[in-house]
């Protein structure tokens, strides 16, 4: 029988869970402060991971998320596309199929 690897199974369990969305605010909160006097963006990237760790580990984030991507399409598409979410890489590849190549301008 295939048993997960340990690393796996602990980020998996209700302990490993709580531990990130932990980390995840943490990160949201602190993160840009610990970012302000290192060179380039890495405040951001540290609020981007926040970000990442909360929507993957609560719900009630999950569900503010969606309904902030519904009123701001846009919005959403950046931030998925920002967080390297699976469904942005798909729906790149699904709007790549279907777009009308446009014909050169004279």
């Amino acid at each position: 029988m295939f048993q997960r690897p340990f690393l796996l199974r602990l980020l998996r369990s209700r302990p490993g869970r709580l531990a990130q969305l932990g980390a995840g605010i943490l990160l949201v909160v602190f993160g840009p402060l610990l970012g302000w006097p290192l060179p380039g963006p890495f405040g951001f990237m540290m609020w981007i991971a926040g970000i990442t760790l909360v929507l993957r580990n609560s719900l009630w984030s999950r569900r503010r998320y969606v309904m902030l991507k519904r009123r701001n399409p846009k919005l959403g598409k950046r931030a998925d596309w920002a967080m390297r979410r699976g469904s942005a890489k798909a729906r790149d590849r699904r709007d790549a199929k279907t777009a009308v190549p446009q014909p050169p301008a004279i």
